[in-house]
């Protein structure tokens, strides 16, 4: 018992002393992506809001060569790419894919183009092959976690009896290898590398470098304990629930909700939650098995975990309304985000979960106490339970690849300042991207002073791209600024900015300036 408590207390300080992380999101580049720039920048600066760890970093230039002569540097929330002295001219990107600190990839491209544009494109994204492998490694995870490791607390805690274990057996078979897939699957995706690279150390090194990495071998460690369990042992029991907190564990040491802050709240969340899920869904494939062949102890066991289900449902519920208000932050984001329809599906299936367990609860397990005319149906109400659980599992496997809103950052508007000695104007463009924009401009006078206007004119033209200059009004607004909005700026570029201010009706104040469109 020594042993097994030591065993606990490990994996109790593994998974609650992972650092702060959460999912990196780029902030600034300099410079802009988009930009047309005299002459080759000495380097390509990348902040972003948390700090990160260089995956994959390339560079391709404007003759569309892939070149190995970029020198990465990092430093907290900074990564600098030093350019080689000789880049021709034309259009160059500098992909990058950083590792935020929940152990998460943040992919993306910089281009920039040094004299007249060129067709450089950035290269392709990530193999769906990849995508696939690590969804099914995931989805293969979850079943050995709550449909394994859950039926053997189920068998231990509940049942007394390892009846029904054959489902569990094999979704503990399926979910240790899976995980190791994880591992894998998790550094082939961090460093950008195709799946031939699993034989060479880089992608292990690195998943494991990460909070994932760690977490993986916790879920893997409670399904070992899982599988030693459901030997008649004496220590059989307390293998059982040592397993039932690894998953918890694992769960609440990486990943998008557990690292989100106030982590105070969001471990200890995720761990509760975790445990409620492998309860309520490891009891599935037992019961179907308890009730398709009942006897004497069919009865209470049903009963039994009708009380624990209770309980598990009260925990999944409360913990899951904490975790999705921390996740989304505002209702909306539940039809605007792909993370939000994510959660709405899901919200929908266990809708259906929480009415087939009511049913059970309050009608089909009475019904079993009366006589045995009630079996039937209540074999086909759990059955239909652990279909929409493996449908939930398949459905969440998809946070994989989104972001939660809460790590969204809003895209900042470019900003240019022009100035004389008469005036200073301020123009604020949003979202900076070519599309239709909307314009804020801020007058002032040479003193710094609001600059009182009858009248305020935008004109914009792209000579490059044979676009003459198109004139629009501005209006004033309640908050002090002349607004123009939705303006259609169909291509990237630098645009040239007039803006013509009539201050009285024989004044005029007129500034120019250039804007540097970046691409979509």
């Amino acid at each position: 018992m020594r042993l097994l408590a030591a065993f606990a207390t490990l994996l109790c300080v593994v998974g609650f002393t992972t650092g702060v992380s959460a999912h990196a999101a780029l902030v600034a580049v300099e410079p802009a992506s988009g930009s047309m720039l005299a002459s080759a920048p000495k380097a390509v600066e990348l902040r972003f809001n948390e700090a990160v760890t260089p995956g994959a970093i390339q560079l391709i230039d404007g003759a569309g060569r892939a070149r190995d002569d970029a020198r990465v540097s990092a430093s907290g929330e900074a990564i600098s790419v030093a350019m080689p002295p000789d880049l021709p001219q034309g259009t160059a990107v500098v992909s990058y894919r950083v590792i935020s600190q929940d152990g998460h990839s943040v992919a993306g491209s910089v281009i920039f183009s040094i004299g007249m544009p060129t067709g450089t494109q950035p290269p392709a994204n990530a193999d769906r092959g990849l995508s696939a492998l690590i969804w099914l490694a995931r989805v293969g995870l979850y079943l050995g976690l709550f449909v394994g490791v859950g039926g053997v607390f189920f068998a231990r805690w509940v049942a007394w009896s390892t009846t029904g274990m054959t489902i569990p057996r094999v979704a503990l078979a399926i979910g240790i290898p899976s995980a190791t897939a994880s591992v894998g699957a998790l550094g082939l995706d961090l460093l950008g590398l195709p799946p031939a690279a699993l034989a060479t150390a880089a992608p292990w090194k690195v998943a494991f470098a990460t909070s994932a990495g760690p977490a993986l071998l916790v879920a893997i460690a409670a399904m070992l304990l899982a599988l030693m369990a459901l030997r008649s042992a004496w220590y059989a029991r307390a293998l059982a629930i040592i397993a039932l907190v690894g998953v918890g564990l694992s769960l609440a040491m990486t990943g998008h909700a557990a690292t989100a802050p106030p982590e105070a709240l969001t471990r200890p969340a995720i761990f509760l939650h975790g445990l409620g899920v492998t309860i309520w869904i490891g009891a599935l494939a037992p019961l179907v098995a308890l009730v398709s062949k009942p006897t004497s102890a069919t009865l209470p066991v049903v009963n039994r975990f009708s009380r624990i289900a209770a309980l598990a449902v009260g925990v999944l519920a409360l913990t899951g309304l904490a975790l999705a208000i921390v996740q989304l932050e505002k209702p909306v984001a539940l039809v605007e985000t792909r993370y939000g329809l994510i959660l709405s599906i899901k919200l929908a299936l266990v809708t259906g979960l929480l009415a087939l367990a009511a049913l059970n609860r309050f009608r089909l397990t009475p019904a079993l106490a009366r006589d045995e005319s009630g079996t039937p149906a209540l074999k086909r109400s759990i059955l239909l339970e652990g279909a929409i659980a493996l449908a939930i599992l398949a459905v969440v496997a998809g946070w994989r690849f989104t972001p939660p809103p809460r790590t969204i950052i809003p895209e900042t508007p470019l900003a240019i300042h022009i100035h004389s000695d008469k005036a200073m104007f301020q123009v604020l463009v949003s979202p900076g991207k070519p599309g239709v924009d909307d314009f804020v401009l801020q007058l002032m006078t040479g003193e710094a002073t609001p600059l009182i206007a009858k009248e305020v004119t935008l004109t914009l033209s792209l000579p490059e791209r044979g676009i003459e200059p198109m004139e629009r009004g501005a209006s004033l607004g309640p908050d002090g600024y002349w607004h123009v909005r939705k303006v259609e700026l169909p291509f990237a570029g630098r645009w040239h900015v007039r803006i013509d201010a009539l201050v009285t009706d024989f004044e005029k104040v007129t500034l120019e300036d250039e804007l540097d469109l970046g691409l979509p």
